[in-house]
C-alpha cells in the first residue's frame, strides 16, 4: 500500500491553514492499510479565532475531537456534500481516521454508505461500545500514542474483507488517477458492468454515485492548481479536465468553493 499522500487537495488555502496548526498525516499498521487513506493529527493553540474550509473527498472519517470550552467527542462523518467549514480557537485537537472510498463499509457491514451521506453522526450511534475511545484516543500528547490507540481502536472493531467494497475502492481509485474518465456509461462499459450497477455499488459502498466523484476530483484538481503562483490557463485547464467549456468549471468551482476561480487564484498570487 503507498505511504499517506502527501498532496492538499480539497484544503481550501492549506498555506494559510498549516501557518496556524500543526497538521500531521500517519500511516496506519498494516492490516487496516487496504481500508484507510490515513490518519490526520492537527493540534493548535490560537490567540485569534480561525475557519478551515474544506471540499470533501468521496470518503468517510472518524473524527476524535476536543475543542476550548466543549467536552471531547467522536463522530462519524459520512461524505460531504458541501464545503465543510470548522471554527478553530484557543486550544484544541483533532485525531481523524480517513477511510478509502468503499473502506468504511467493512467496519460497518449492515450500514449502506449512502446513508452517513451528508451526515455527522456521535460515534455510540454508529459504533454502540465505542464512548470510551474518545480519552484513550485525545489524551496522550505523545503523537505516537495517540496513532496506536487509532490502530487498536479500528482492530477492535475485526472489519471482515469484503470483495464490492474492494471492488469500488479500485473503481473510485481509478476515477482519481485517470483523467481520460469523464463520462459513467463509457466507464461503467469498460469495467463490464451497467450504468445501474456501478451506481448501486457506489451508493451501497461509497455513499455517492459515480458521476459526483469524477466532478469532485475536478473541483479539487482546479483547486490546487488555482493555488500555485504560476498563472493558470482556465479554458485549457477546463478542456484537459474534460468540461464542455470553460463556463462549466466556472460554475462547479463557484458552487463548491464560493467564489470564482479567478478570484481564488488571484488571491494566491505573490503580491
Amino acid at each position: 500500500m503507498a505511504a499517506p499522500r502527501r498532496d492538499t487537495r480539497g484544503i481550501v488555502d492549506a498555506a494559510e491553514l498549516f501557518t496556524r496548526v500543526r497538521f500531521r498525516r500517519h500511516e496506519p499498521a498494516e492490516p487496516l492499510r487496504p481500508y484507510l487513506e490515513h490518519y490526520w493529527l492537527i493540534d493548535w493553540d490560537l490567540t485569534q479565532p480561525y475557519a478551515s474550509h474544506v471540499v470533501p473527498h468521496p470518503s468517510v472519517n472518524i473524527v476524535f475531537q476536543r475543542y476550548a470550552g466543549q467536552e471531547p467527542f467522536g463522530e462519524v462523518a459520512g461524505v460531504g456534500l458541501d464545503l465543510f467549514t470548522q471554527k478553530l480557537e484557543g486550544r484544541g485537537r483533532v485525531c481523524g481516521i480517513q477511510f478509502r472510498p468503499g473502506g468504511f463499509r467493512p467496519f460497518a457491514p449492515d450500514r449502506p454508505l449512502s446513508s452517513l451521506t451528508g451526515q455527522r453522526l456521535r460515534l455510540p450511534e454508529v459504533f454502540p461500545d465505542s464512548a470510551g475511545a474518545v480519552a484513550v484516543v485525545l489524551d496522550p500528547d505523545d503523537e505516537r500514542a495517540r496513532v496506536a490507540a487509532l490502530d487498536d481502536f479500528l482492530l477492535s472493531l475485526d472489519p471482515r474483507p469484503d470483495p464490492q467494497a474492494t471492488l469500488a475502492t479500485a473503481l473510485v481509485d481509478l476515477i482519481r488517477t485517470d483523467r481520460t474518465i469523464r463520462h459513467v456509461g463509457e466507464f461503467a462499459e469498460a469495467r463490464g458492468m451497467t450504468v445501474r450497477a456501478l451506481q448501486r455499488l457506489f451508493s451501497a459502498y461509497v455513499g455517492v454515485g459515480p458521476k459526483w466523484i469524477i466532478l469532485r476530483y475536478r473541483i479539487h484538481e482546479a483547486l490546487e492548481r488555482a493555488e500555485t503562483s504560476e498563472p493558470v490557463n482556465w479554458a485549457a485547464l477546463a478542456a484537459d479536465l474534460g468540461y464542455a467549456d470553460q463556463a462549466h468549471l466556472v460554475r462547479d468551482f463557484t458552487a463548491t468553493v464560493g467564489v470564482p476561480p479567478t478570484a481564488y487564484a488571484s488571491s494566491h498570487q505573490p503580491s
